[in-house]
Order: C-alpha cells, then sequence, then structure tokens
C-alpha cells in the first residue's frame, strides 16, 4: 500500500518525492551559520582588550583593540591610510596584471606542447624556489630603487601560482572528453578553446586565489625598498617610532585586502564554474 500513488488535486503525486523546507525556514538557519563563524574571532579580541585593560599585555609589546580602532579612526580621518592605501593597490593591480599574464602565457605554452614544457617548465620550477628577499639586491641593480622593482616583485610573485596550477589543470584534462571532442569534429584549436581551458579553468581559478595572496605577500616585501608611501611604508615608520597601533592597523588592512580579493574570485568562479555539479547543489 505504501507504493500506491496518492491522488491530490491536480492529479497523481509520487509519494517518493522529497519534502522540501520552505525558504523562509532556510534562511535564518544559513544566516545563524555564518554569525556562528565570528564568535570565535570576537572572544579572541575580547580576551586581547581584556588582557590589555588588565596589564598583561604591555602596549609597546601590542596596543589594544580599542587603541587600534582610535587609530584607524584617525588615519582615515586625516587621510593618511587612503592616500598610502591607494597606492599599494596601484602596486598590486600592475604587478599581477603582468604576473597573471605571463603565467597564463607561460603554462599554456608548457601545457599544450611538449617541446613547450621542455623549454619553459624547468626554468619555472628553479626560479620558483628562490626567496624573495635573496632577489631584492638584485632587483635593486637591475631596476633602481623607484616603482619598478616593487612592481616586478608583486608581478614574479603572482605569476607561478597561476602558471603551476593552470599547467597542472591543462595537462589533468580527461583524454575522454577529448577524444570526444574529436568525435564531434573539433580540430586542435576547437578542442584547446572548448574543452581544454574549460577544463583547466577551476585549477586555473584556485591558482588566481593563491596569485592574490603571493601579491600582498610580495608587496610588504617590495615596499621595504626606499618606499616613501604604501601600506608597507606606514607600517615601517610605525615600526620606528614604537607604533604598535598603527602597525596592527596596517596589517589588518592587509588581511582585508586579501579577504576582500579572494571574495571577488570566489564570486567569479560560482558565476564561471556554474556548470559543475557540486556548485550547482551548493
Amino acid at each position: 500500500m505504501s507504493d500506491t500513488p496518492l491522488l491530490g488535486a491536480r492529479g497523481i503525486v509520487p509519494p517518493s518525492l522529497p519534502v522540501r523546507a520552505p525558504l523562509g525556514a532556510v534562511l535564518p538557519r544559513l544566516d545563524l551559520l555564518r554569525a556562528r563563524r565570528f564568535v570565535s574571532p570576537l572572544v579572541l579580541v575580547l580576551l586581547w582588550q581584556a588582557a590589555s585593560m588588565a596589564g598583561l599585555i604591555s602596549p609597546r609589546t601590542l596596543a589594544a583593540p580599542s587603541t587600534v580602532l582610535a587609530s584607524a579612526w584617525e588615519l582615515i580621518a586625516t587621510g593618511e591610510l587612503p592616500r598610502h592605501l591607494l597606492v599599494s593597490l596601484a602596486r598590486v593591480a600592475t604587478g599581477m596584471a603582468i604576473g597573471v599574464t605571463a603565467g597564463v602565457a607561460l603554462a599554456l605554452v608548457s601545457g599544450l606542447s611538449r617541446l613547450g614544457e621542455e623549454v619553459v617548465d624547468a626554468p619555472m620550477q628553479m626560479l620558483r624556489t628562490l626567496p624573495f628577499l635573496a632577489l631584492v639586491p638584485l632587483f635593486i641593480l637591475w631596476f633602481g630603487i623607484g616603482e619598478t622593482p616593487k612592481i616586478a616583485l608583486v608581478a614574479l610573485g603572482s605569476a607561478f601560482p597561476v602558471y603551476l596550477t593552470l599547467f597542472s589543470g591543462i595537462r589533468g584534462v580527461d583524454p575522454k572528453l577529448v577524444e570526444a571532442g574529436r568525435v564531434f569534429g573539433l580540430d586542435r584549436a576547437g578542442i584547446v578553446r572548448h574543452v581544454v581551458l574549460p577544463g583547466a579553468l577551476p585549477s586555473g581559478l584556485v591558482g588566481l586565489r593563491y596569485a592574490l595572496g603571493s601579491a600582498w605577500l610580495s608587496l610588504v616585501i617590495a615596499e621595504q625598498i626606499n618606499a616613501t608611501s604604501g601600506i608597507g611604508f606606514l607600517i615601517n615608520d610605525a615600526r620606528d617610532f614604537l607604533r604598535t597601533d598603527v602597525i596592527v592597523v596596517g596589517l589588518l588592512v592587509y588581511a582585508l585586502l586579501g579577504l576582500s580579493a579572494d571574495a571577488l574570485v570566489r564570486g567569479f568562479e560560482r558565476r564561471a564554474l556554474a556548470w559543475r555539479p557540486s556548485l550547482v547543489k551548493g
């Protein structure tokens, strides 16, 4: 009797159809889950403030959150923080544009050709293991102490994650999909455009997210090269005057910028990869 279809007002309704919860009941649950993610950071900030007020943490060691907020408001009100922020954003945007373009181009050359892999991959693998601090003296000798070495360091730091992940994505495309493309009459260019690149796009976007993080890390090092502006300069100047509150403000700006950039890429990823079953279910 349990397998017998039920007669409803509009016809036969199969009994196996899942019953979905109302949208109004799902949304509060999602909001609660998102809010719970901020509980532990809030508790840490409160403990930090309490320890500072109790004298357990010296202001010279680490300023209290209230002091950090006051300093941040002062820097914003005077226009100093927005000015340094715009300079850092311009450096990262320029370096990222150069680095991502170079990484994509080299990954395509190396991933789509055995000869390209033999020519490109070995130098890229050697260069990516070099520490950035060791490259700073060479970059100063090559490019001087202006904006060029700073942008070059950001470009170098963002190129390798894109290259590695996109190369891996190209080589990881299912050969059955390539064979299916040939069956449907696609030539090599068509297979690359309609099969290989869409299949490698998820890996490439992961590399872009890594590249954003590497770009900000590279900028921290780059803005120590005779910088007179930028968030890195603001942090170094505060270090000389033992202003831990300003140092924390600069670090928070770096963190928020990295988080915002990652959120932008993830939003683009949801749209560009909407065809993936896992994202459709999400």
